[in-house]
């Protein structure tokens, strides 16, 4: 087994770094710009719609409009979701990022041409172009870190995603900012600078190795998948990672990557499907969005003035990208089951105390800042815990054929339950005021229970030990049949690896 506490390689961390830069860096940064120039892409419609018709633009077709340039994005990403698997299956995970970042280019030269030609149809195509870019991103990203990663530091690098996915967010929140390029004249530039993590993925992402599963489990080159395992692990500690991956090979027998919806009917993976649509619907209602939507009103009660909460609200995307890295510190040393549940657990108890806290607002002097803790607790108890480790587990519930397939689910699921807040939360929030969370405290105490008595612990496992833990509940009382089964092709398979040594 390999040492506990070794260090990643510089090939590893650059790898990570050249693929986040491309990959889930665009998903936050581009979730993050769209909620700065709002008022100028107003006035912009207005003014390209009189132009153009010579009357006033109509209010509720304005609203309409806007709606439509900020959802566009939403339906982008789950067609990228779609369509990431098929790209990581057919060119590659390094040339589905690298394919991927040509989309991203032409979103950006749409959206900075928007404003010159008066063409907002433009913007609205180019926002569709960049949802795909992060579908495609958030789909194949931890599917390739999660393949070259060794076990015993898997969970560290695989927390590249959620870091850079932050780190998005921070950007495009400090990017945004009047002073920048958040400005009347300048607002065109900041939707069209997508276009650099792009270009700087396309001139890193070349320099490092594929996947060394893609390569000797998909295309069965082990010449170019013992290259790319000894720049990933060096000289010395390569041949483990060789041995692990030729034992997966044979376990799958020559088995092709599978389709979404063979796995719905593949009892070997139900409750490994089940876990993933579970934990992505959890991460998605868990009442992040409602706490964001709530921090400002918390931050004016707070007596923050209006023109400084921009800058307040900066410090929940430190905020996150600090648990991003904590949680990359800590899940291979605490692992994974820890972290989600205890997120959830006080995910929770946040939930409870801000329902409190807003509801007797006016009562107490000190309850404002009782409710701001509350909200930078909650966004750090979710980056901790769910934020993280969702798409880990993802990558590490699946063996090789079936891994690209469950991503395109969990995307799908994640795009379909994004939508679907951003249409019923204002009717939620209205409806229910702050009694909403307790819809969220709930929904998180029932995701947590849910993990805890369903998903083992996989740190320090390998993809085929993992498979075999979830074979009693697959497959119940045939359990101990498909154990002696496993464990007779491991034997031929030990066999031959001696042989072939």
């Amino acid at each position: 087994m390999a040492p506990r506490h070794t260090l990643p390689s510089w090939t590893l961390l650059l790898t990570v770094c050249a693929i986040g830069i491309g990959g889930t860096f665009q998903y936050g940064y581009n979730v993050s710009i769209i909620n700065a120039p709002t008022q100028h892409i107003h006035k912009f419609l207005n003014e390209t719609w009189s132009s153009r018709y010579q009357k006033e633009l109509n209010p509720d077709l304005l609203t309409f409009l806007w709606s439509v340039i900020a959802s566009i994005f939403s339906l982008g990403g789950l067609c990228g979701a779609l369509i990431g698997g098929s790209m990581a299956i057919r060119l590659g995970r390094k040339g589905a990022l690298l394919m991927n970042n040509l989309i991203a280019i032409l979103a950006s030269i749409l959206m900075g041409i928007s404003f010159p030609t008066g063409l907002f149809e433009l913007l609205i195509a180019g926002r569709f172009l960049i949802g795909i870019n992060s579908g495609v991103g958030l789909c194949v990203q931890p599917l390739y870190i999660g393949e070259f990663a060794p076990k015993h530091l898997r969970g560290g690098l695989a927390m590249g995603t959620s870091i850079f996915l932050t780190g998005g967010i921070l950007t495009g929140q400090i990017i945004g900012l009047r002073e920048l390029l958040g400005g009347e004249k300048h607002w065109p530039l900041l939707l069209s600078s997508s276009c650099i993590p792009a270009l700087a993925q396309l001139l890193f992402l070349p320099w490092f190795p594929e996947s060394p599963r893609y390569l000797l489990i998909d295309r069965g080159d082990e010449l170019s998948c013992l290259k790319a395992l000894k720049r990933f692990h060096g000289s010395s500690e390569y041949r483990r990672e060789m041995e692990d991956i030729q034992r997966e090979c044979f376990a799958l027998d020559g088995e092709k990557p599978k389709k979404p919806w063979q796995l719905f009917t593949d009892r070997g993976v139900r409750w490994q499907l089940i876990t993933v649509i579970v934990m992505t619907i959890g991460q998605q209602l868990s009442g992040i969005n409602a706490i964001y939507f709530y921090a400002i009103y918390v931050f004016e009660q707070a007596g923050i003035l209006a023109e400084k909460i921009p800058y307040v609200t900066l410090g929940t995307g430190v905020c996150e990208c600090l648990t991003a890295l904590s949680c990359g510190l800590l899940i291979d040393y605490v692992g994974r089951r820890c972290l989600i549940i205890g997120g959830y657990l006080l995910m929770t108890l946040w939930c409870t105390v801000l329902t409190f806290s807003l509801t007797y607002q006016e009562l107490y002097s000190w309850m404002p800042y009782l409710s701001m803790a509350c909200v930078f607790a909650f966004i750090l108890s979710f980056g901790l815990g769910p934020g993280g480790i969702t798409n880990t587990l993802t990558a590490e519930l699946f063996v090789q054929s079936s891994r690209p397939a469950a991503y395109m689910i969990a995307g799908t699921v994640s795009w379909i339950s994004f939508f679907t807040v951003g249409m019923l939360f204002p009717f939620i929030v209205n409806g229910l005021k702050q009694y909403c969370f307790v819809v969220f405290l709930l929904e998180c105490f029932f995701v947590a229970a849910f993990i805890f008595l369903i998903i083992p612990e996989t740190k320090n496992k390998s993809f085929l030990e993992i498979k075999k833990e979830f074979h009693k509940l697959n497959f119940g009382r045939n359990a101990r049949k498909k154990e002696t089964e496993l464990y007779e092709r491991r034997q031929l398979q030990d066999e031959f690896l001696k042989n072939s040594a």
